[in-house]
């Protein structure tokens, strides 16, 4: 239902999405995007692409005086660098230069396999695409369907639950507040007592030429009961959210709730025991039913059960270092020491809010697979009704 496609590269001229599926009347502004956008760009550990982008989208189909028509919705985040790149990454034939070929792949990128992959002789042709900088426009898109989401008071933040080694304490504020403190973080922590070691490691790292992995946390917190489905495998909720995460750049695990902890435990120390309380399904998007505990992350059986979902991710350390790694050139075959690009310290901040966007990305899908209508009136009317029949089962 909810279905988008992005595309460009890194130095080209734009970054582009298409959203189909979007009911008509949904309120959209290039305003409420650009926000997610520049918290895409913020976060202690940034290099100096940073200073060069200050990303900005433009809406160019499917918005009309401030809502959705219905049609696609078509979004716009121009590369400022473009300028410097538009004869080296032009598609004309007349501006080919094969004495700037990139032949040498780096370590832990899609460089080499991706050149062999697709019979490239030049990694420039697979870097571009497979940069980090797509998901500049996969935030604009997270942006949409938050802004879908909101209209049925459905809240999703992302922040920093560890920073290489250092680990966040798990804060217990509701998540109107929990943004809050995220948002007056330099490294978008839930946890100010340890930002200052994490700056301080971020430092020590980027004095010795390194980089530095972490880990996020995702809370979407009004998430109705009955969303996914258990009948096929590809349409389980938790099967999805999974997948998106781990479509990020650079994420290399991802766990729900107790993730790979519950492994350890006893099955009476896993499971959510369920309780009833009538009363508690006057509260917003609640039925009677609840959980004390949500070790489950929110999702049984690949659906949600009404407890806040959590998700948690797993970033590696960027791996263009400014202390190369030895690598192979694809052409000569000779050993060299890696390439150094521009390149950040630490994303790990910027990562939250990706994970952040493709988790609300995952969860419109699912809310217009349940409740889809033409319009956002027509979808308000289905789940006031689906919520009226869960207060009362």
């Amino acid at each position: 239902m909810f279905r988008y496609l992005t595309a460009g590269e890194s130095h080209g001229p734009q970054l582009t999405a298409i959203v189909e599926g979007l009911p008509a009347g949904l309120p959209l502004s290039e305003e409420s995007i650009n926000i997610d956008l520049a918290r895409r760009q913020g976060g202690y550990g940034r290099g100096g692409r940073m200073a060069i982008e200050k990303d900005q989208v433009e809406i160019l189909s499917g918005v009309r005086w401030g809502k959705t028509i219905g049609s696609p919705v078509t979004l716009c985040v121009k590369n400022k660098d473009w300028a410097n790149w538009h004869e080296k990454m032009s598609p004309h034939e007349r501006f080919r230069d094969d004495s700037i070929a990139v032949t040498r792949s780096r370590p832990g990128h899609a460089d080499l396999p991706g050149a062999m992959k697709y019979d490239h002789r030049d990694v420039r042709n697979i870097l571009e695409r497979s940069s980090a900088r797509e998901t500049a426009v996969r935030v604009a898109v997270g942006s949409v369907a938050k802004a879908l989401l909101q209209q049925f008071e459905i809240d999703v933040c992302g922040y920093v639950a560890e920073l290489g080694g250092i680990r966040a304490r798990r804060s217990e504020l509701p998540l109107a507040d929990l943004r809050e403190v995220v948002a007056n973080s330099d490294l978008y922590t839930s946890d100010r007592a340890v930002e200052d070691e994490m700056k301080k490691l971020i430092d020590e790292v980027k004095a010795a030429g390194d980089t530095v992995g972490g880990v996020v946390e995702v809370i979407a917190s009004g998430v109705p009961a009955g969303l996914g489905s258990h009948v096929q495998w590809d349409r389980k909720l938790d099967a999805r959210i999974a997948m998106a995460m781990m479509s990020i750049q650079a994420f290399k695990g991802v766990e729900l709730g107790l993730g790979f902890e519950a492994a350890a435990r006893k099955g009476s120390n896993v499971h959510d025991e369920i309780f009833y309380d009538k009363a508690r399904s006057t509260q917003r998007n609640m039925t009677g039913f609840y959980r004390l505990t949500n070790n489950a992350g929110g999702i049984e059986g690949g659906i949600t059960n009404g407890e806040d979902i959590l998700v948690r991710a797993a970033m590696k350390p960027i791996p263009t270092l400014y202390k190369p790694l030895r690598s192979v050139d694809i052409v000569s075959k000779e050993a060299f020491e890696a390439t150094v690009e521009r390149s950040d310290v630490c994303a790990v901040p910027a990562a939250s809010v990706v994970a952040e966007s493709v988790l609300a990305i995952e969860l419109a899908d699912a809310f217009m697979v349940k409740f889809g209508g033409d319009a956002i009136g027509e979808m308000q009317r289905n789940y006031a009704g689906y919520l009226e029949y869960l207060k009362n089962f």
